[in-house]
């Protein structure tokens, strides 16, 4: 009984009749043969085969099948044949279909195509430094647009912060002034001891240094307080001499020249003294 190749079911199937030859494989890429594949029969008598490793009554004894098949075709196997002819099939077709597409389907100048080829690759170029060009263009407007707008916010931030100095030098300054023309405590309880004075009676300037000083102020805080009273005009000397004047008659009778003297020994000035009688008259 002759033996029979049969291929797996998930192999390609073989040309009919087709044997492996000696020291052929199967192409790894194919996927393994079902577990317990059968790769030798035996060939049957009216379709029937008889159990490997039996003798069969008209052959004699079965040979035994040669072992399954691993690893790569050889390069006489029907299916590397095959897939070298398939390949080579492929790139004729593809060779074909180039020709043709260069040739513009065997009519007109051959050299056109290529002419309009290099013309579109020209003005691709063209277009494509021109918008790069845009772009640079377009980038650097940007940037100088940046910067200015830095330069501008920069310079506005140094006048605001030039206007803050300014503004904090001048409420300082301001402070200051105030502080001084206020005084210390001492000097403050000077200037309302010398306004309720002035508030009760008349006094000359002299006279109502004298009265702070007798009262315990130091003579630096009096003038203090009669400088800022000057300052700020809450004394009117000429004013104070003619209430005097007036103050001294309703006491008692003066003459002219008694009643300057009199303010003079009170410490006006002779201009004021001579104002305060004028203005109250004997």
């Amino acid at each position: 009984m002759a033996l029979r190749y049969t291929a797996p079911p998930n192999w390609p199937p073989p040309p009919a009749g087709w044997t492996p030859p000696p020291g052929w494989k199967p192409d790894p890429s194919w996927e393994p043969a079902p577990q317990g594949w059968e790769f030798w029969v035996e060939d049957s008598v009216d379709g029937f085969a008889e159990a490997p490793g039996h003798p069969s009554a008209s052959t004699g004894p079965t040979k035994t099948p040669p072992p399954p098949f691993t690893g790569k075709p050889t390069t006489n196997s029907w299916f590397a044949r095959h897939k070298i002819l398939t390949g080579i099939g492929a790139a004729s077709v593809l060779l074909i279909v180039l020709v043709a597409a260069l040739s513009g389907g065997g009519g007109g100048n051959p050299d056109e195509p290529v002419a309009d080829s290099a013309a579109t690759q020209t003005q691709d170029d063209e277009k494509s430094a021109k918008n790069l060009a845009a772009e640079e263009a377009a980038e650097a407007e940007r940037l100088a647009e940046e910067d200015a707008a830095a330069g501008a916010q920069a310079e506005a931030d140094r006048l605001a912060e030039e206007q803050r100095l300014a503004d904090e030098a001048a409420a300082a300054e301001a402070a200051a002034a105030e502080a001084a023309r206020q005084g210390s405590v001492a000097q403050q309880n000077a200037y309302r001891s010398a306004v309720n004075y002035l508030d009760f009676t008349a006094f000359s300037r002299s006279g109502l240094a004298g009265q702070l000083e007798f009262e315990g102020f130091s003579a630096p805080d009096a003038e203090f307080a009669i400088a800022r009273l000057e300052t700020e005009g809450g004394v009117d000397w000429n004013a104070q001499a003619a209430a005097s004047a007036a103050n001294y008659l309703e006491f008692t009778s003066f003459s002219r020249s008694g009643l300057v003297d009199q303010l003079r020994f009170e410490g006006y000035t002779a201009e004021q003294a001579e104002h305060g009688v004028s203005t109250t008259g004997p």
